[in-house]
Protein backbone atom coordinates (compact mmCIF):
# COMPACT_ATOMS: atom_id res chain seq x y z
CA UNK A 1 0.00 0.00 0.00
CA UNK A 2 1.17 3.52 -0.82
CA UNK A 3 0.19 6.08 1.84
CA UNK A 4 0.72 9.78 1.22
CA UNK A 5 1.01 11.84 4.41
CA UNK A 6 0.02 15.46 3.77
CA UNK A 7 1.94 17.60 6.24
CA UNK A 8 1.51 21.21 7.32
CA UNK A 9 4.02 24.01 6.86
CA UNK A 10 7.26 23.10 8.69
CA UNK A 11 7.66 24.60 12.12
CA UNK A 12 4.15 23.89 13.35
CA UNK A 13 3.55 21.65 16.36
CA UNK A 14 2.07 19.10 13.96
CA UNK A 15 5.64 18.12 13.04
CA UNK A 16 5.78 15.97 16.18
CA UNK A 17 2.56 14.19 15.21
CA UNK A 18 3.64 13.63 11.62
CA UNK A 19 7.14 12.43 12.53
CA UNK A 20 5.81 10.06 15.18
CA UNK A 21 3.09 8.65 12.94
CA UNK A 22 5.43 8.08 10.00
CA UNK A 23 8.00 6.32 12.20
CA UNK A 24 5.24 4.22 13.74
CA UNK A 25 3.77 3.22 10.38
CA UNK A 26 7.17 2.17 9.09
CA UNK A 27 7.59 0.00 12.18
CA UNK A 28 4.17 -1.71 12.13
CA UNK A 29 3.70 -1.88 8.33
CA UNK A 30 7.26 -2.26 6.96
CA UNK A 31 5.97 -3.44 3.57
CA UNK A 32 3.99 -0.23 2.98
CA UNK A 33 5.35 2.72 1.05
CA UNK A 34 5.00 5.86 3.17
CA UNK A 35 5.34 9.11 1.22
CA UNK A 36 5.24 12.54 2.83
CA UNK A 37 4.68 15.91 1.20
CA UNK A 38 4.95 19.39 2.74
CA UNK A 39 4.11 22.91 1.60
CA UNK A 40 6.90 25.31 0.76
CA UNK A 41 8.43 26.61 4.02
CA UNK A 42 7.77 30.31 4.48
CA UNK A 43 8.66 32.63 7.32
CA UNK A 44 5.49 32.84 9.41
CA UNK A 45 6.85 35.79 11.37
CA UNK A 46 7.62 37.91 8.32
CA UNK A 47 6.09 41.39 8.23
CA UNK A 48 6.25 41.50 4.44
CA UNK A 49 2.86 41.72 2.77
CA UNK A 50 4.22 39.74 -0.17
CA UNK A 51 5.24 36.87 2.10
CA UNK A 52 1.90 36.98 3.89
CA UNK A 53 -0.03 36.86 0.61
CA UNK A 54 2.26 34.11 -0.69
CA UNK A 55 1.39 31.99 2.35
CA UNK A 56 -2.29 32.15 1.40
CA UNK A 57 -1.45 31.24 -2.19
CA UNK A 58 0.75 28.36 -1.06
CA UNK A 59 -1.76 27.04 1.45
CA UNK A 60 -4.99 27.35 -0.49
CA UNK A 61 -3.91 26.89 -4.09
CA UNK A 62 -0.37 25.76 -4.89
CA UNK A 63 0.17 23.06 -2.25
CA UNK A 64 -3.33 21.51 -2.60
CA UNK A 65 -2.70 21.33 -6.34
CA UNK A 66 0.63 19.57 -5.79
CA UNK A 67 -0.99 17.17 -3.31
CA UNK A 68 -3.74 16.23 -5.77
CA UNK A 69 -1.12 15.24 -8.34
CA UNK A 70 0.38 12.58 -6.06
CA UNK A 71 -0.10 8.88 -6.63
CA UNK A 72 -1.44 7.07 -3.58
CA UNK A 73 -3.78 4.34 -2.39
CA UNK A 74 -4.87 6.61 0.45
CA UNK A 75 -4.17 10.16 1.60
CA UNK A 76 -3.85 11.29 5.21
CA UNK A 77 -4.04 15.00 6.05
CA UNK A 78 -2.47 15.21 9.51
CA UNK A 79 -3.97 18.55 10.57
CA UNK A 80 -7.67 19.45 10.52
CA UNK A 81 -6.70 23.08 9.82
CA UNK A 82 -5.72 21.89 6.33
CA UNK A 83 -9.07 20.18 5.79
CA UNK A 84 -9.72 22.27 2.69
CA UNK A 85 -7.24 20.02 0.84
CA UNK A 86 -9.85 17.25 1.04
CA UNK A 87 -11.73 18.96 -1.80
CA UNK A 88 -8.68 18.65 -4.04
CA UNK A 89 -7.77 15.10 -3.06
CA UNK A 90 -11.28 13.75 -3.62
CA UNK A 91 -10.69 14.39 -7.33
CA UNK A 92 -8.16 11.53 -7.30
CA UNK A 93 -10.87 9.01 -6.44
CA UNK A 94 -8.80 7.71 -3.52
CA UNK A 95 -9.88 7.67 0.16
CA UNK A 96 -8.92 10.67 2.28
CA UNK A 97 -8.32 10.56 6.04
CA UNK A 98 -8.01 13.67 8.25
CA UNK A 99 -6.76 13.85 11.82
CA UNK A 100 -8.75 16.27 13.96
CA UNK A 101 -6.76 17.43 16.97
CA UNK A 102 -9.31 19.87 18.38
CA UNK A 103 -12.02 22.33 17.40
CA UNK A 104 -11.19 24.84 20.10
CA UNK A 105 -11.44 27.76 17.70
CA UNK A 106 -15.18 27.24 17.47
CA UNK A 107 -15.30 28.19 21.14
CA UNK A 108 -12.47 30.74 21.02
CA UNK A 109 -12.52 32.50 17.68
CA UNK A 110 -9.97 35.00 18.95
CA UNK A 111 -7.44 32.15 18.65
CA UNK A 112 -7.60 32.55 14.89
CA UNK A 113 -5.19 35.29 14.02
CA UNK A 114 -4.48 36.35 10.50
CA UNK A 115 -1.02 37.38 9.44
CA UNK A 116 -2.85 39.97 7.37
CA UNK A 117 -4.40 41.34 10.55
CA UNK A 118 -7.84 40.99 9.02
CA UNK A 119 -9.87 38.89 11.49
CA UNK A 120 -12.85 38.34 9.21
CA UNK A 121 -10.58 36.78 6.57
CA UNK A 122 -8.83 34.66 9.17
CA UNK A 123 -12.10 33.37 10.64
CA UNK A 124 -13.55 32.66 7.21
CA UNK A 125 -10.51 30.74 5.96
CA UNK A 126 -10.28 28.69 9.16
CA UNK A 127 -13.94 27.68 8.96
CA UNK A 128 -13.55 26.90 5.27
CA UNK A 129 -10.58 24.68 6.09
CA UNK A 130 -12.11 22.66 8.92
CA UNK A 131 -15.41 22.29 7.07
CA UNK A 132 -13.44 20.36 4.46
CA UNK A 133 -13.39 17.45 6.92
CA UNK A 134 -17.08 16.90 6.21
CA UNK A 135 -16.13 15.35 2.86
CA UNK A 136 -13.32 13.13 4.22
CA UNK A 137 -13.83 9.37 4.09
CA UNK A 138 -12.53 8.87 7.63
CA UNK A 139 -11.73 11.14 10.57
CA UNK A 140 -9.12 10.33 13.21
CA UNK A 141 -10.04 12.13 16.46
CA UNK A 142 -7.30 12.27 19.08
CA UNK A 143 -9.81 12.06 21.95
CA UNK A 144 -13.43 11.21 22.63
CA UNK A 145 -13.98 14.89 23.39
CA UNK A 146 -12.71 15.86 19.94
CA UNK A 147 -14.84 13.15 18.33
CA UNK A 148 -17.98 14.51 20.01
CA UNK A 149 -17.10 18.05 18.95
CA UNK A 150 -16.65 16.87 15.35
CA UNK A 151 -20.14 15.40 15.36
CA UNK A 152 -21.81 18.31 17.13
CA UNK A 153 -20.06 21.17 15.36
CA UNK A 154 -19.42 19.74 11.88
CA UNK A 155 -22.25 17.18 11.66
CA UNK A 156 -19.81 14.37 10.86
CA UNK A 157 -21.43 10.98 11.36
CA UNK A 158 -19.93 9.01 14.26
CA UNK A 159 -19.47 5.98 11.97
CA UNK A 160 -16.78 7.90 10.06
CA UNK A 161 -14.86 8.87 13.20
CA UNK A 162 -12.29 6.71 14.98
CA UNK A 163 -10.69 7.81 18.23
CA UNK A 164 -6.93 7.22 18.15
CA UNK A 165 -4.95 9.01 20.89
CA UNK A 166 -1.68 10.82 20.41
CA UNK A 167 1.53 9.29 21.71
CA UNK A 168 4.50 10.47 23.71
CA UNK A 169 7.99 10.39 22.26
CA UNK A 170 10.45 7.89 23.71
CA UNK A 171 12.81 10.77 24.49
CA UNK A 172 10.74 11.70 27.55
CA UNK A 173 11.92 9.55 30.47
CA UNK A 174 13.12 9.82 34.11
CA UNK A 175 16.65 11.19 34.54
CA UNK A 176 19.18 10.17 37.22
CA UNK A 177 18.72 11.99 40.52
CA UNK A 178 22.13 13.69 40.36
CA UNK A 179 21.18 15.39 37.06
CA UNK A 180 17.92 16.57 38.59
CA UNK A 181 19.69 17.92 41.67
CA UNK A 182 22.25 19.80 39.55
CA UNK A 183 19.53 21.36 37.41
CA UNK A 184 17.50 22.53 40.40
CA UNK A 185 20.59 24.04 42.02
CA UNK A 186 21.35 25.85 38.79
CA UNK A 187 17.98 27.61 38.99
CA UNK A 188 17.91 28.16 42.74
CA UNK A 189 15.13 25.70 43.56
CA UNK A 190 16.99 23.20 45.72
CA UNK A 191 14.44 23.32 48.55
CA UNK A 192 11.48 25.24 47.12
CA UNK A 193 8.33 23.59 45.79
CA UNK A 194 8.73 23.82 42.02
CA UNK A 195 5.52 24.05 39.98
CA UNK A 196 5.69 23.67 36.20
CA UNK A 197 3.40 24.94 33.46
CA UNK A 198 4.11 24.17 29.81
CA UNK A 199 2.40 25.59 26.74
CA UNK A 200 0.51 28.65 25.58
CA UNK A 201 -0.64 31.49 27.80
CA UNK A 202 -4.05 31.85 26.17
CA UNK A 203 -6.99 32.36 28.60
CA UNK A 204 -8.24 28.81 27.96
CA UNK A 205 -4.99 27.54 29.48
CA UNK A 206 -6.18 29.11 32.76
CA UNK A 207 -2.76 30.42 33.70
CA UNK A 208 -4.32 33.04 35.98
CA UNK A 209 -5.41 30.23 38.29
CA UNK A 210 -1.84 28.91 38.31
CA UNK A 211 -0.64 32.37 39.38
CA UNK A 212 -3.27 32.51 42.10
CA UNK A 213 -2.08 29.14 43.39
CA UNK A 214 1.47 30.49 43.46
CA UNK A 215 0.37 33.60 45.37
CA UNK A 216 -1.75 31.60 47.84
CA UNK A 217 1.10 29.21 48.66
CA UNK A 218 3.50 32.10 49.10
CA UNK A 219 1.07 33.78 51.49
CA UNK A 220 1.06 30.56 53.52
CA UNK A 221 4.77 31.06 54.09
CA UNK A 222 5.90 28.29 51.73
CA UNK A 223 8.99 28.51 49.53
CA UNK A 224 7.51 28.00 46.07
CA UNK A 225 8.61 28.64 42.49
CA UNK A 226 6.81 28.56 39.14
CA UNK A 227 8.63 27.48 36.01
CA UNK A 228 6.91 28.58 32.80
CA UNK A 229 7.82 26.98 29.46
CA UNK A 230 6.36 27.99 26.09
CA UNK A 231 4.58 31.24 25.34
CA UNK A 232 5.38 34.32 27.40
CA UNK A 233 2.85 35.66 29.88
CA UNK A 234 0.11 37.92 28.53
CA UNK A 235 -0.12 41.60 29.51
CA UNK A 236 -2.86 40.76 32.01
CA UNK A 237 -0.80 37.98 33.55
CA UNK A 238 2.31 40.17 33.74
CA UNK A 239 0.29 42.87 35.48
CA UNK A 240 -0.95 40.33 38.04
CA UNK A 241 2.60 39.09 38.63
CA UNK A 242 3.90 42.61 39.17
CA UNK A 243 1.10 43.89 41.40
CA UNK A 244 1.24 40.76 43.58
CA UNK A 245 5.02 40.85 43.86
CA UNK A 246 5.58 37.41 42.33
CA UNK A 247 8.47 38.24 40.00
CA UNK A 248 11.10 36.57 42.20
CA UNK A 249 9.03 33.38 42.34
CA UNK A 250 8.85 32.85 38.57
CA UNK A 251 11.35 31.62 36.00
CA UNK A 252 10.33 31.96 32.36
CA UNK A 253 12.26 29.54 30.13
CA UNK A 254 10.67 30.42 26.80
CA UNK A 255 10.56 27.71 24.15
CA UNK A 256 13.01 24.89 24.82
CA UNK A 257 14.62 22.15 22.80
CA UNK A 258 13.54 18.65 23.77
CA UNK A 259 16.70 17.81 25.73
CA UNK A 260 16.28 20.81 28.03
CA UNK A 261 12.53 20.30 28.25
CA UNK A 262 13.08 16.76 29.55
CA UNK A 263 15.36 18.17 32.24
CA UNK A 264 12.73 20.74 33.24
CA UNK A 265 10.00 18.08 33.48
CA UNK A 266 12.24 15.89 35.63
CA UNK A 267 13.39 18.70 37.91
CA UNK A 268 9.91 20.10 38.60
CA UNK A 269 7.99 18.76 41.59
CA UNK A 270 4.74 18.64 39.65
CA UNK A 271 3.04 19.79 36.44
CA UNK A 272 0.15 22.17 37.01
CA UNK A 273 -2.15 22.18 33.97
CA UNK A 274 -5.69 23.38 34.85
CA UNK A 275 -6.72 24.07 31.23
CA UNK A 276 -10.36 24.76 30.49
CA UNK A 277 -10.36 23.17 27.03
CA UNK A 278 -7.96 20.77 25.31
CA UNK A 279 -8.25 18.48 22.33
CA UNK A 280 -5.82 16.09 24.00
CA UNK A 281 -3.04 17.37 26.30
CA UNK A 282 0.42 16.23 25.26
CA UNK A 283 2.17 17.92 28.18
CA UNK A 284 0.31 15.62 30.57
CA UNK A 285 1.82 12.53 28.94
CA UNK A 286 5.27 14.09 28.66
CA UNK A 287 5.32 14.92 32.37
CA UNK A 288 4.10 11.46 33.40
CA UNK A 289 6.69 9.82 31.13
CA UNK A 290 9.37 11.78 33.02
CA UNK A 291 8.05 10.62 36.40
CA UNK A 292 6.55 13.99 37.30
CA UNK A 293 3.17 14.05 39.10
CA UNK A 294 0.37 15.85 37.24
CA UNK A 295 -2.42 18.07 38.51
CA UNK A 296 -4.92 18.83 35.78
CA UNK A 297 -8.53 19.87 35.22
CA UNK A 298 -11.48 17.50 35.51
CA UNK A 299 -12.97 18.85 32.26
CA UNK A 300 -12.57 18.49 28.49
CA UNK A 301 -10.17 15.77 27.27
CA UNK A 302 -7.84 15.74 30.28
CA UNK A 303 -9.57 12.97 32.29
CA UNK A 304 -9.42 10.51 29.40
CA UNK A 305 -5.72 11.25 28.84
CA UNK A 306 -4.55 10.80 32.44
CA UNK A 307 -7.03 8.19 33.69
CA UNK A 308 -6.27 7.45 37.34
CA UNK A 309 -2.63 8.49 36.98
CA UNK A 310 -3.06 12.18 37.88
CA UNK A 311 -4.98 14.41 40.27
CA UNK A 312 -8.13 15.90 38.71
CA UNK A 313 -9.28 19.24 40.11
CA UNK A 314 -11.90 21.91 39.55
CA UNK A 315 -9.91 24.21 37.28
CA UNK A 316 -11.00 27.51 38.86
CA UNK A 317 -10.66 26.47 42.53
CA UNK A 318 -7.16 27.75 43.25
CA UNK A 319 -7.36 27.00 46.98
CA UNK A 320 -8.25 23.36 46.37
CA UNK A 321 -5.43 23.14 43.84
CA UNK A 322 -3.03 24.64 46.38
CA UNK A 323 -4.13 22.02 48.92
CA UNK A 324 -3.40 19.30 46.37
CA UNK A 325 0.07 20.77 45.80
CA UNK A 326 0.75 20.60 49.54
CA UNK A 327 -0.48 17.03 49.80
CA UNK A 328 1.74 15.91 46.93
CA UNK A 329 4.71 17.64 48.52
CA UNK A 330 4.12 16.30 52.03
CA UNK A 331 2.75 12.79 51.40
CA UNK A 332 5.63 10.87 49.84
CA UNK A 333 3.65 7.62 49.56
CA UNK A 334 0.86 9.37 47.65
CA UNK A 335 3.41 11.09 45.43
CA UNK A 336 5.23 7.86 44.61
CA UNK A 337 1.92 6.17 43.83
CA UNK A 338 1.10 8.87 41.27
CA UNK A 339 4.60 8.69 39.79
CA UNK A 340 4.29 4.91 39.31
CA UNK A 341 0.80 5.18 37.81
CA UNK A 342 1.93 7.98 35.50
CA UNK A 343 4.95 6.08 34.23
CA UNK A 344 2.81 3.01 33.55
CA UNK A 345 0.11 4.98 31.74
CA UNK A 346 2.55 6.98 29.60
CA UNK A 347 4.18 3.74 28.38
CA UNK A 348 0.88 2.68 26.78
CA UNK A 349 0.83 5.78 24.55
CA UNK A 350 3.43 4.75 21.94
CA UNK A 351 3.61 5.77 18.30
CA UNK A 352 3.59 2.10 17.33
CA UNK A 353 0.22 1.64 19.05
CA UNK A 354 -1.13 4.82 17.47
CA UNK A 355 0.16 3.85 14.02
CA UNK A 356 -1.29 0.35 14.30
CA UNK A 357 -4.76 1.75 14.99
CA UNK A 358 -4.47 4.28 12.17
CA UNK A 359 -3.27 1.59 9.76
CA UNK A 360 -6.47 -0.32 10.57
CA UNK A 361 -8.45 2.81 9.65
CA UNK A 362 -6.63 2.99 6.31
CA UNK A 363 -7.40 -0.65 5.54
CA UNK A 364 -11.09 -0.24 6.37
CA UNK A 365 -11.30 2.89 4.21
CA UNK A 366 -9.85 1.09 1.21
CA UNK A 367 -11.82 -2.14 1.63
Amino acid sequence: MRVTIVRTMPGFSMDVYADGLIAGLKAVRPDWEIVEISPYPLDRSSSSWWVRLWKYYERFWHFPQIASQQTADIFHIIDHSEGHIVHWLKKTGKPVVVTCHDLINFFNLENVRSSLHLPFISHATWKYSVNGMQDADRIIAVSTKTAKDSTQLLSIEPRRITVVPNAVESGFYPLPQDEITDFRQQYGTSTAICLLNVGLSHPRKNLMTVLKVLEFLQQQGLAVKLWKVGSDFTAEQKSFIKTRGLEANITYFGKLNKQTLVKVYNAADMLLAPSLHEGFGMTLLEAMACGTPVITANVSAMPEVVGDAAVLVEPMDFQAIASTVCRLQNDSAYRQQLVALGLKRAKSFTWENTARQIADVYERAIA
